[in-house]
Formats: C-alpha cells, structure tokens, sequence
C-alpha cells in the first residue's frame, strides 16, 4: 500500500474524520473506530511508517515518548482498573492497517471486551534453550 492510500495517512491529513484525542508535530492519536473499551485509543507517528520493523529510532522515540501522556490523560477520564498498549506487525500478527500503531486499551475488570487469549508454553523449553534463544536474538541486534 502506498502513503497515498493509507487510511491513517487520510486522517493525519484531514481527509478522512476522526474522533481526535492528541496532536502534534511528530503524533497524531484518535479514538478507534472499533471500541473494543471505553477510550480505546490509538496513536500513529505522523510519518508514514508500516510497522515496528521499518520504524526509525527517531520515529520510534518521538511516537513512545507519548504512550505515558495519553494513557495518563484516559486514566484520569475514566479511571480504568489497567490497561493493554499493544501493537500488530504484519498480517500473522492481525496487523489490519499498514500504518504504525499503538492501542490503548483501558481495562475495566472482567467481562469488559478484551482479552489477549495466548497459549503459555512454560514448559517448552529449558534454561538451555531459553538462554540459546536470547543469545541468537542479541547476536542479531545492531
């Protein structure tokens, strides 16, 4: 999908409405559609960025630095129990829309409409295998 295409690249632009939570030079943060919970937010870097993978560190620090500052602005509206950030990358990861983003989820107890559903695999591997898997990961980090 091309910039010119992305639904969220529209909304950043004023093309398509949206219910605005936040703005400014570097982020842009609008109510989802979709309310999985009361303030479900989400908050996209103004450039365009597919994913965590493409996403510079300059990007990347302007669009986290935000995160503490909105979630702390729905916390005190609506006073929720916790709440889930979460990010999609790719489409095996559910990712719907090819624009960064991160949902703010504001938790109201049980029942409230979200839930993560993962399978533990505690005892998949050993101390070993764990200890392999993190060296593999930090070899690759550059």
């Amino acid at each position: 999908m091309s910039h010119e295409d992305c639904i969220f690249c529209k909304i950043i632009q004023g093309d398509i409405p949206s219910a605005k939570v936040y703005e400014d030079d570097n982020v842009y943060a609008f109510l989802d559609i979709s309310q999985v919970t009361k303030g479900h937010t989400l908050v996209i870097p103004k450039e365009h960025t597919k994913n965590i993978y493409e996403t510079s560190p300059e990007v990347a620090k302007e669009l986290f630095a935000r995160i503490p500052f909105i979630a702390n602005a729905i916390k005190k509206s609506y006073n929720p129990l916790g709440m889930n950030v979460l990010n999609n990358n790719e489409s095996a990861a559910e990712q719907s829309v090819f624009h960064l983003h991160l949902h703010l989820i504001p938790r109201y107890g049980e029942g409230d409409g979200y839930s993560p559903n993962w399978t533990v695999h505690t005892d998949e591997y050993n101390s070993d295998e764990l200890q392999e898997i993190a060296r593999t990961i930090y070899e690759n980090i550059n």
